[in-house]
């Protein structure tokens, strides 16, 4: 089976992205699947970090932790990017089961090639219209929307480029990251305006990440949630968020978490 290819994009930042990005790519390499990651943020670096921060984390405790290969992509010219980034999708799609993508935080042309090459596109958004803004736009009365934005629009284009080059397509996925537990009136609209908008132009709601103070915590030892053994300080906000993680990981539809499902599964759950 060709690699999947999974693009964590947004052009906003403090979303969770790079952070979702790290969990989803940590989930497949526990469940036992072959993962390729490339930050395309040269500058952030947000991605490599935490792989970074895991490894030597691992390398003093003496364990081992699952850990996608991970290169990172720095912006040159926009014809080399497109061309050195097409160059690493390949040379992992010929040895890896899935291959995870973080987008910098803003329009470049290493985005773009990446969305154009995504199985599953990945969205993650705070629960907020400052959020919503970026793929839709929404009557200030009714709440209702209005039309879409220009972060769809950049997703239309990388699905007509994808279907002319191999005539595949793109899972586009909206993660509702950050949900608030106290604005009730607040999440419902945004959640019905994200329920219209999808009908419109094509994606998929999917539960994200809530706010929490453990995945900042995580982040200097390069550890997730799914390091349960390596975790010393467990607490029943670790078991809600591996739970959250859970669904998040099964909302995504990924091909290789179907055709193993149950070994998957019970990896992830552990």
């Amino acid at each position: 089976m060709t690699a999947h290819v999974i693009v964590l994009g947004n052009e906003k930042g403090g979303t969770g992205k790079s952070t979702t990005a790290v969990h989803i790519g940590v989930a497949l390499a526990h469940a036992g699947f072959s993962v390729g990651a490339i930050d395309l943020d040269a500058r952030q670096r947000t991605f490599a970090r935490y792989v970074e921060n895991r490894a030597d984390f691992a390398r003093k405790r003496g364990i081992e932790l699952p850990t996608p290969e991970t290169v990172v992509i720095a912006e040159e010219t926009p014809e080399s990017d497109r061309e050195r980034l097409i160059a690493q999708i390949g040379a992992f799609a010929r040895g890896k089961d899935a291959i995870v993508i973080d987008t910098p935080g803003r329009d470049s042309v290493l985005g773009r090639t990446a969305m154009a090459a995504a199985d599953t596109l990945v969205t993650p958004l705070n629960d907020s219209f400052v959020d919503f803004d970026l793929i839709g736009q929404v009557d200030a009365e009714s709440f209702r929307v209005k039309r879409p934005s220009f972060y769809a629009e950049l997703v239309w284009d990388a699905r007509k480029a994808r279907a002319k080059v191999d005539g595949g397509s793109v899972d586009w996925v909206v993660l509702r990251n950050r949900l608030s537990t106290l604005e009730a009136r607040n999440r419902k609209r945004v959640g019905g305006a994200l329920e219209e908008l999808s009908k419109r132009i094509g994606f998929r709601v999917a539960p994200g990440l809530s706010e929490r103070v453990i995945y900042r915590e995580l982040f200097p030892r390069g550890l997730t949630l799914l390091d349960t053994a390596a975790i010393e300080d467990k607490s029943m906000s670790h078991v809600a968020a591996r739970a959250e993680l859970r669904e998040l990981i099964a909302s995504l539809n990924l091909p290789m978490w179907e055709t193993e499902a149950e070994p998957a599964r019970m990896a992830v759950a552990g």
